[in-house]
């Protein structure tokens, strides 16, 4: 492959990975990461990669490049979290990966020497939230569609409060067989940015199903068996983590354990004004103002500052004032406030209206990418086509229209448009 370093490579790398669902705009800081992430010759085969999921057989004729050379280029992309592997039960498919959730966790999940962490971390931090132009990319034209949604705690819902159980973690374990531990990559960012210890153990980042056996294969995690799920997902509820999943409703491939003080989406939330980088969970918190003391342990419990304490009349002499909570509308419902309320003043009901959650990963990525101006690379995928690179632009253009992207992504569209991109898909 000695031939294709030619031009600025980087540049078509970047190029090549804001293709993805979620957005990745150039910038000085963008060209640093990666230059330390990807050597000249990964660059330029990532670049030729197809967009979607791909067999070994097709990558073959679609880049010209022998076997013996392809394969271990390849699994040494995926043991650095560059590539993806995914069995779909007869054989893996290969995938570039995304940003998010892809090569940010998996960089920071890296174990063994020398391996430049700490630059790393700073650049990712400086390129996450230093920058603006990746969250305005993602998140700046009202985009609802995001990765990951917040799970709520089930024993925070009020009573007679109906839970489907894509919305339970329990259920979301039992559901699954195969289940791994790794390192936070937030909390091991922060670590390497000179944060404060936090309170959270770093070896946090639980995964399941597929997602679980490509970090156990890739030796991004270790293998933990369901009986350990269960307790991680109990010291969650005692240290008031905030549980977050795949923002999908079947096969859900991983359960975050966040904390306000370390985890990128809960920042994303709080400090830049898009609500929509952690979608919430179907409920959010009420409270009954005759059991509120006021002691504001629900307002330093919330990871995203959505509660805080007001003063209201009381109407009797003795006390005039007493401070109560009051929610916002930033609330994740993810009921860690309720966790740490004395009273049983605040507890989670059903949002007034309902929230959109994708039926699995297909949607959301199909979903995904309308929002953001990038699903003609899914339709069109061989990079090296030039008859599909037309065909990209030309759809592009379409698929950008206000109205073509607001009639698709409507309720009364939304259902027949993904029906049609699955059938096309298969």
């Amino acid at each position: 492959m000695g031939h294709i370093i030619g031009k600025d490579i980087y540049r078509q790398l970047g190029t090549r990975l804001d293709q993805a669902p979620v957005r990745t705009p150039w910038t000085a800081i963008f060209r640093q990461l990666v230059e330390t992430l990807y050597s000249p010759v990964e660059a330029q085969l990532v670049i030729r990669l197809p967009y979607r999921p791909s067999t070994l057989s097709r990558i073959i004729r679609m880049t010209g490049e022998a076997e013996q050379t392809l394969r271990p280029m390849l699994e040494s992309l995926c043991a650095k979290g560059l590539v993806l592997d995914i069995w779909n039960g007869t054989e893996y498919q290969y995938m570039v990966s995304p940003i998010v959730i892809g090569f940010f966790e998996f960089t920071m999940m890296r174990t063994g020497p020398d391996l430049p962490r700490a630059r790393w971390a700073e650049l990712f931090q400086a390129y996450m939230f230093g920058e603006k132009d990746f969250l305005a990319a993602n998140f700046g034209n009202g985009q609802q569609v995001s990765v990951m949604r917040a799970l709520p705690y089930e024993e925070t819902l009020g009573e007679h409060v109906e839970i489907l159980d894509y919305e339970k973690a329990s259920v979301l374990i039992e559901q699954q067989s195969d289940f791994s531990l790794g390192l936070c990559s937030c909390r091991h960012e922060k670590h390497h940015l000179g944060h404060a210890p936090c309170r959270a153990p770093m070896e946090t980042c639980t995964s399941m199903g597929s997602g679980a056996q490509f970090l156990i294969r890739n030796g991004f995690a270790r293998p933990i068996d369901k009986s350990q799920m269960h307790d991680i997902l109990a010291r969650s509820r005692d240290l008031g983590l905030t549980l977050s999943t795949d923002n999908v409703r079947r096969d859900a491939g991983f359960i975050c354990h966040c904390c306000g003080c370390c985890c990128n989406l809960l920042l994303g939330v709080r400090e830049t004004g898009y609500p929509g980088i952690l979608v919430t969970s179907s409920y959010a918190a009420a409270v009954d103002e005759s059991l509120c003391t006021g002691c504001g342990l629900c307002a330093k419990a919330c990871p995203v500052d959505a509660v805080h304490l007001e003063s209201k009349a009381t109407g009797y002499e003795s006390r005039p004032v007493k401070q109560v909570a009051r929610i916002g509308s930033l609330c994740l419902g993810c009921g860690v406030c309720a966790l740490k309320c004395p009273t049983g003043a605040l507890k989670l009901q059903p949002r007034p209206q309902k929230v959109f959650h994708p039926e699995d990963s297909f949607e959301r990525v199909m979903l995904q990418a309308l929002e953001r101006d990038t699903l003609q690379t899914f339709l069109f995928d061989n990079p090296a086509s030039r008859t599909q690179e037309f065909m990209r632009a030309l759809v592009g253009g379409f698929l950008k229209l206000p109205p073509v992207k607001r009639a698709l992504l409507s309720k009364k569209l939304r259902s027949r448009f993904l029906s049609a991109l699955r059938r096309g898909a298969g």
